[in-house]
């Protein structure tokens, strides 16, 4: 059995991508965000796995979600917050984030073991452009390898890997992918990825200006 989770919290105006402000307004902001985890939630249902789980940092779980357990986020900061998924999931997890829009089964078809044979590699893990990581998979969920590692660095990535390869665990990289944080990335996610919702609202927002 394989899990799925997407970490997201409630996209309300003001609470989420306050980077994007401005050259977005808080309201724009929180709609692009509200896309980019439709988007995610959207590719994640139609993933070949027994199991999918929003851990959620809301009140009201967007419609995306149904079919999907909703488990809320716990307290503390990013690490202890992601180490206590990797303790309380049983069975193989891979877990993504709700920045990547542009995700696709095939980008995440290797932490899966789809059409691979080889069960050589003990979890995955997928690199963000700027220096963090988008996807974080583990054939034996432990949150010790997580809790402790400094987030939101660009050094995140290098310092994650670090630990799961000081843990004994053999690590696969997934493609390297651009998280949406700055109006800058927003709009190459939004080229990258041109058919999302994502990329259809920021073209209508901006008039593909921005």
């Amino acid at each position: 059995m394989t899990a799925v989770a997407v970490i997201a919290k409630e996209c309300r105006p003001g609470r989420v991508k306050t980077r994007l402000t401005p050259p977005f307004m808080p309201e724009e902001a929180a709609a692009l965000a509200a896309a980019a985890l439709d988007d995610t939630l959207e590719v994640v249902a139609a993933l070949p796995v027994d199991r999918r789980v929003l851990y959620f940092d809301g009140e009201a779980a967007p419609e995306a979600a149904a079919g999907f357990d909703v488990l809320a986020q716990s307290s503390g900061d990013l690490d202890e917050r992601l180490a206590h998924l990797f303790d309380a999931v049983d069975e193989p997890l891979l877990l993504v984030g709700m920045d990547t829009p542009q995700l696709t089964g095939a980008l995440v078809a290797a932490a899966l073991g789809v059409g691979d044979t080889d069960h050589s590699t003990d979890a995955w893990l997928g690199p963000a452009a700027d220096g963090g990581f988008w996807a974080l998979a583990m054939r034996e969920p432990d949150g010790a390898v997580i809790r402790g590692v400094p987030m939101s660095r660009d050094d995140t990535g290098r310092l994650q890997l670090a630990r799961l390869e000081a843990a004994g665990l053999v690590v696969g990289l997934l493609d390297e992918l651009t998280d949406v944080d700055t109006a800058e990335s927003a709009a190459s996610v939004a080229l990258a990825a041109p058919d999302t919702r994502f990329a259809r609202l920021h073209r209508e927002l901006t008039g593909g200006r921005r």
